[in-house]
């Protein structure tokens, strides 16, 4: 199902079914006492729709979850395409993993029904949404049976109703990180109701680490090593820097391919490979950079590695990547790889990869950032991303072999 089906549907009939239970949630609750969080919860469930980068971003979420509560099983719903992520980075155990096919409106309303009846089923103390205003995510959140509903709440917001039905609700702040918004919605689990507006939350700072890691023997990276300098031998002499180019389903985010041609360019002149990364989707845009460069040092690695995990590999054998706002950014923050970002239709400032291994490249602009959970991701600029095609390109490059000299040099005095 294409994303503008999707928000089609989330709107009009979202809006629809989340008044109906809204009403039906305000008329049973004349005769219920308020939803209240038990001192040692047995079953919690997390709602995450999102894209791959932010599974990364909710990192610390799960990590306060789990010292919070426990003793409580952390269950977690997200879309099927995305399950290997929270798999890899060992969000929860494989058996509390639950997923939603939305390859077709058909399989995704099967799988809403069944996974509703599990978690009826399965009798669950409360359910944290972290989606910001999507209706099916709310609605799901009503499905599950669970008595104690945490999500964020649009206020006052006119357009984006989806409902009074979340009892223990925060005001969505568009000014904090989206990590510590997640961290927020552990807090608010045992607050009496939703947070009043009168009284602040916890006093949290923005995390620094997502507190996930994935493990790596020496001798697997190795070996990996070796068959990536067998595959591609200019990487025995050269250090690598991988580029990710693409957009992904949101073209608006990809910095120009002309100006990465010309970084490209400048690595492969200044001594170092230059590996291209991404799906089997971004082959073509591979091959037209690889003309543009026209450099043998510049190499096509789209659909190199068959998985995460091998990704993750690549990036250990890795200098630097240099990539569009997306996933690559926040996958890289479980390795020792060092990242520049670009930013523009989306902010650093919200949605930036945590620790302190990534540089953000933002124009600053005054249009910029103009994709919000207000405008449910629709951009005004029609495909002109002027906020990423004013980041000239010889900056960059002047960041990036800075960067590599400055880590040649640490590596050199490590090792005299």
């Amino acid at each position: 199902m294409n994303i503008q089906t999707q928000r089609f549907i989330d709107r009009w009939v979202g809006q629809l079914l989340c008044g109906g239970v809204s009403a039906w949630v305000r008329l049973t609750g004349l005769f219920t006492a308020p939803a209240r969080m038990p001192a040692a919860p047995k079953n919690i469930l997390v709602i995450l729709l999102s894209e791959m980068g932010s599974i990364v971003l909710a990192g610390p979420m799960f990590a306060e979850l789990r010292r919070k509560y426990p003793g409580a099983a952390i269950h977690v719903l997200q879309l099927k395409k995305n399950q290997e992520v929270s798999k890899l980075l060992s969000l929860t155990d494989v058996e509390h993993m639950h997923t939603l096919d939305d390859s077709s409106g058909a399989s995704l309303m099967a799988d809403i029904l069944k996974v509703s009846l599990k978690m009826r089923s399965i009798g669950l103390d409360a359910v944290i949404d972290c989606e910001l205003f999507s209706r099916v995510s709310a609605l799901l959140s009503f499905s599950t049976g669970a008595p104690v509903r945490v999500g964020f709440t649009p206020h006052t917001q006119e357009g984006l109703y989806r409902g009074s039905f979340i009892n223990h609700s925060i005001p969505y702040n568009p000014y904090q990180h989206i990590s510590k918004q997640f961290l927020s919605l552990v807090d608010a689990l045992d607050a009496p109701e939703g947070m009043p507006r009168n009284r602040a939350g916890a006093i949290r700072a923005t995390p620094e680490d997502t507190e996930l890691s994935v493990k790596f023997t020496d001798t697997e990276l190795g070996h990996y090593r070796g068959k990536l300098e067998s595959d591609h031998p200019v990487t025995r002499d050269r250090r690598l820097v991988l580029v990710y180019a693409g957009g992904g389903i949101l073209q608006e985010r990809a910095w120009p391919a002309a100006h990465y041609a010309r970084v490209v360019q400048g690595l492969c002149a200044a001594g170092y490979a230059v590996g291209l990364i991404g799906l089997k989707d971004d082959a073509v845009l591979a091959r037209d950079l690889k003309t543009q460069v026209g450099h043998d040092a510049c190499i096509d690695l789209t659909g190199y590695t068959k998985s995460i995990r091998e990704l993750l590999m690549l990036m250990h054998a890795s200098s630097l990547l240099i990539t569009n706002d997306g996933g690559p950014s926040h996958f890289a923050t479980v390795t020792p790889i060092q990242t520049m970002v670009f930013f523009g239709p989306e902010t650093g400032k919200l949605y930036g990869p945590l620790g302190h291994r990534t540089i953000i490249l933002e124009s600053g602009i005054a249009c910029s950032p103009c994709l919000t959970a207000y405008n449910h991701r629709l951009t005004f600029c029609d495909g002109d991303n002027q906020c990423l095609k004013r980041i000239a390109p010889d900056p960059v490059l002047d960041q990036a072999l800075a960067y590599l000299s400055q880590s040649a040099d640490t590596t050199a005095g490590a090792t005299a």
